[in-house]
């Protein structure tokens, strides 16, 4: 067996050899040009970066397909440096082999194999393509130029691209185990629902985040296309979002619907006065991630603007949750998810950090630190004491099951996706991670599911904050979450 693979591996260097010979023998073109600048801009994954940002302009697939790219990078540049260099240690090709007008001015000096551009390329590739075909096709290209590069300038030999290609798409399609894909085909409800048709926005009101998103783009302008007639608000940095909405409805007098762009936080806002005041919604998706939006299956202005025209509605459960501090209380509505533990500092963590940085750099920040000096809670969930690191509480039955809940079936189920991780167990969260990475949390002692109605939560060691919608709310040592089914009548065809 051993004479066999040392006679393989010779079969493999006489390969690249013969190859890289060809290669050099290339005649001089303009595209040795192209494709050493092409390579140098893949270094620790530049490019990738820059056309993640481009794809993260628009919403919907080609968003998810930046963010999976991202992930997949992280995930194949580990594979590659940090695993397979250091076990398979291999001389890069010889200097002299390559052209003068096609070598790097700065070669790398770490083991050839595998190659990690090429790894990352295909990863970013595939990843891409999971999520958005066409996106896919158009990287696609780029991914195998950047692969070929490498062997173009003389860095790698064709067997390191070969491999690195292949760690790549594997990493890519790995991802699903972790982060499963998910139609684009909006969550079901039995409910239809009697509202206004909203021609041209008359007798309208509609609250307009203008910061809201990741590309700058204030959506303004594109509430103003959709409902010229409407009332258009921003929100007073002096005001509390929901009293400000509820006295422009009591200063207009007549409001028929309401209208809301934003992310899940202003969404969420609006929803809760829409609620309470027996309101239809319409929605302008122009968050980061608008998983609210994309749930009920409005993905963009023209789907919002289309709904409000013919007057199609849904009925739709909410969330709520009653907050008791022990001197009076407070209540609180959300349209995706709520939680006590961990995320509410790290959202605190992550407002503070962006008066400096970028979103993305600061949400990773701030949940390293968290995790890191995480304690846990101690409490009674519905009566029964126990000790969480952190608790999840979905509108609604969140899938898959798991700790990455990604979308809702069904908008309608009238239950409480509820999930925590427990701490009253040893080493809870080594097994929790062990768990996470095998997929096997359905059989993990220290995590649990369940789906109910209402939730009871009481603090029993102080007092702490719930998170609804990514936004930090009251303090309080005792928590009620029930679901509302049918609160809310939002808009969509």
């Amino acid at each position: 067996m051993t004479h066999q693979l040392i006679q393989a591996f010779r079969r493999v260097g006489r390969t690249d050899r013969a190859l890289m010979r060809r290669t050099a023998a290339l005649p001089a073109t303009k595209a040795d040009d192209a494709l050493m600048a092409l390579s140098r801009s893949a270094n620790k994954s530049r490019l990738w970066w820059g056309v993640a940002a481009l794809l993260a302009v628009q919403k919907g697939p080609t968003r998810r397909a930046a963010l999976r790219g991202v992930v997949a990078i992280a995930g194949a540049s580990a594979a590659a440096n940090l695993i397979g260099k250091p076990l398979f240690p291999r001389r890069r090709p010889a200097e002299e082999e390559t052209p003068v007008r096609r070598r790097l001015r700065k070669r790398p000096t770490s083991s050839s194999f595998p190659s990690g551009h090429s790894a990352s390329a295909a990863a970013f590739a595939t990843a891409v393509a999971m999520e958005s075909p066409r996106a896919g096709l158009a990287v696609a290209p780029l991914a195998l130029a950047v692969a070929y590069s490498r062997v173009h300038t003389g860095v790698h030999w064709p067997s390191d691209v070969g491999v690195g290609l292949g760690i790549g798409v594997g990493v890519g399609l790995a991802t699903r185990h972790w982060w499963p894909l998910h139609d684009d085909v909006p969550a079901r409800t039995a409910h239809d629902a009697d509202a206004p048709e909203m021609v041209d926005g008359d007798d309208m009101l509609v609250l307009v985040n203008p910061k809201s998103g990741i590309d700058g783009q204030d959506p303004t302008e594109d509430a103003r296309r959709a409902w010229p007639k409407a009332e258009i608000l921003h929100p007073d940095p002096d005001q509390d979002l929901i009293a400000q909405l509820e006295g422009e409805i009591d200063a207009r007098g007549t409001v028929r619907a309401l209208g809301v762009a934003g992310g899940d936080g202003t969404v969420a806002a609006v929803a809760a006065v829409a609620a309470e005041r027996d309101l239809p919604l319409a929605l302008i998706p122009a968050g980061t991630l608008n998983h609210f939006a994309r749930d009920v299956g409005v993905r963009s202005m023209p789907d919002a603007d289309a709904a409000t025209e013919v007057g199609n509605a849904v009925g739709i459960d909410l969330g709520e949750v009653e907050i008791d501090d022990g001197d009076g209380g407070a209540h609180r509505w959300f349209v995706n998810t709520a939680s006590l533990g961990g995320y509410p500092e790290m959202v605190r963590l992550r407002e503070k950090l962006q008066e400096k940085h970028p979103k993305w750099p600061s949400a990773a920040i701030a949940l390293t630190r968290t995790l890191r000096h995480a304690r846990p809670l101690t409490v009674r969930l519905n009566g029964k004491r126990t000790q969480v690191w952190l608790l999840f509480v979905g509108n609604g039955t969140y899938a898959p099951k798991g700790f990455a809940p990604s979308r809702r079936p069904a908008l309608d189920t009238g239950l409480l996706d509820v999930r925590y991780l427990r701490a009253d167990l040893p080493y809870s969260r080594a097994r929790f991670l062990l768990a996470m990475v095998t997929r096997t949390l359905a059989a993990s002692h220290v995590y649990q599911e369940l789906d109910v109605a209402e939730l009871d939560v009481e603090l029993l060691d102080g007092h702490r904050r719930v998170a609804t919608d990514g936004e930090v709310g009251p303090l309080g040592n005792r928590f009620r979450f029930r679901s509302r089914p049918s609160a809310l009548t939002i808009y969509r065809l």
